[in-house]
């Protein structure tokens, strides 16, 4: 499959978000959120790009590496923002591992101010429904540490099936030992999820 012939919408609207790229005009919120999350993201997300950023210079480059990759098909970042306030509540990462058959995979990280209020499940619906409709995904996959079970609820409540549980293959920053749940979901089980 060539991923540069594939007509790729800007956004996707749910009922309380809108799902987008993100633009150069968000870098000072991005720098905010960045700096708000540092402490909320250390634990499970220490490596993700968001907890890097300490300058506005800093977030103008990701965003604009985020905007190259979306361009040539390497991956997809979505900031995820409430409709009605225009908020940041999540980001959900779409990478694509696999172009020949295709896999898709997942990852996701709720605001710290807005988690628990059920943002990352309708965010992560809407990507499923990105990757099986515009990226003609076969399957999608996701991964979470096995301690984290508010990320393995979003998971099943999103229809993945575990496929898997790699046990006490990483350290944590404060030395507990966890390890990582895999998580599956095949085109036509989600098909099956979604008959009218």
């Amino acid at each position: 499959m060539d991923p540069t012939s594939l007509h790729i919408p800007e956004q996707i609207e749910t009922e309380r978000l809108l799902l987008r790229c993100y633009t150069p005009q968000d870098a000072a919120m991005y720098l905010t959120a960045g700096l708000r999350n540092r402490d909320h993201l250390e634990r499970y997300e220490r490596h993700n790009s968001l907890r890097t950023i300490n300058t506005m210079a800093e977030s103008e480059n990701l965003l604009q590496a985020y905007r190259s990759a979306w361009d040539k098909r390497e991956y997809f970042m979505l900031g995820a923002f409430e409709k009605t306030s225009g908020d940041f509540v999540a980001q959900i990462y779409i990478g694509v591992p696999q172009w020949n058959l295709p896999e898709c995979e997942i990852g996701y990280i709720a605001d710290v101010d807005h988690q628990g209020k059920g943002y990352v499940s309708e965010g992560v619906r809407a990507a499923l429904d990105f990757c099986f409709t515009h990226l003609k995904a076969h399957r999608v996959r996701l991964e979470c540490d096995d301690s984290n079970t508010a990320s393995a609820r979003v998971a099943q409540r999103c229809g993945f099936r575990q496929e898997g549980h790699l046990r006490e293959n990483q350290r944590q920053p404060d030395g507990t030992i966890t390890g990582t749940l895999l998580f599956g979901l095949l085109k036509a089980e989600w098909e099956q999820d979604h008959q009218p």
